[in-house]
This record gives structure tokens, sequence and C-alpha cells, in this order.
């Protein structure tokens, strides 16, 4: 089922991605940091969601503020003749450095306990063929 759903998204997004018109120069950057910091809220409730600590009006808020205050930061940074969307780029991806690392921590402490439970149920089984 999930990998349906996956080839799908991935068709979909090919459909859309040949068929969808080209973003100007001009604004390129506010689309880049905003997907940046959409794609950060994303990761970010991933990982709250396996903490069972998720919040859907965090989320949102977090996923629309973030975006917001990134694109700002890119039109004052433009304003001043600054690259400060490069300082907005760089939190955003070590914080989905960091979610992505904790996503990946508890898939592997899960995949290593399933492993353990499998063979322990193994070990049990024959055991119990061996004695009786």
């Amino acid at each position: 089922m999930v990998g349906i759903s996956i080839l799908v998204g991935c068709l979909l997004g090919a459909i859309i991605g040949i068929n969808a018109p080209t973003i100007s120069y001009t604004y390129s950057k506010y689309l880049a940091i905003a997907v940046v910091a959409a794609l950060d809220s994303v990761f970010g409730g991933i990982s709250s969601l396996m903490n069972k600590k998720f919040d859907i009006k965090i989320f949102i808020s977090g996923f629309f503020g973030n975006a917001i205050l990134a694109i700002l930061l890119t039109i004052l940074g433009q304003k001043l003749n600054v690259d400060i969307y490069l300082a907005a780029i760089i939190v955003f991806v070590w914080r989905m450095f960091m979610n992505l690392g904790t996503i990946r921590r508890y898939y592997v402490e899960k995949w290593t306990e399933n492993f353990k439970n499998k063979k322990e149920q193994k070990e049990t089984k024959n055991k119990k063929t061996s004695q009786g």
C-alpha cells in the first residue's frame, strides 16, 4: 500500500513538474526558502509524531510561520543587499538533519527490537519442540 502511494506520488509529481510553468529567477529565492522552511516543518512533524508529542495546531502554525518568516528574511536581505536568507537555510537544513537523525534512530531501534523478538520467538519455539 505504501509502495503504491509512493509510486502514485512520484508519477503525479513528474506529470505536474513537466506541465508546470517555470519559476522566474526573480521569485526563485523566495520559493526555495519557503520550500526548505516547509520541509523543516514536515520533518519536525514526523519526528514529534514518533515521540508522541504531535499537535496539529503547532504543526500548521510552524509550517506557515516558518515559511513566511523565511520569505520576509529574504525580502529584508534583498533590501539591505545582504544574503540573510542563507542563515535561514543553514538553520532549517540543520534542523532537518537533526529531525532526520531522530526519525532514523526510531526506525533502526524499532527494526532491531522486531528482529530480537522474532529471534526470541524462534528460540522459544525450538525449545518447546525439542522438549516435547
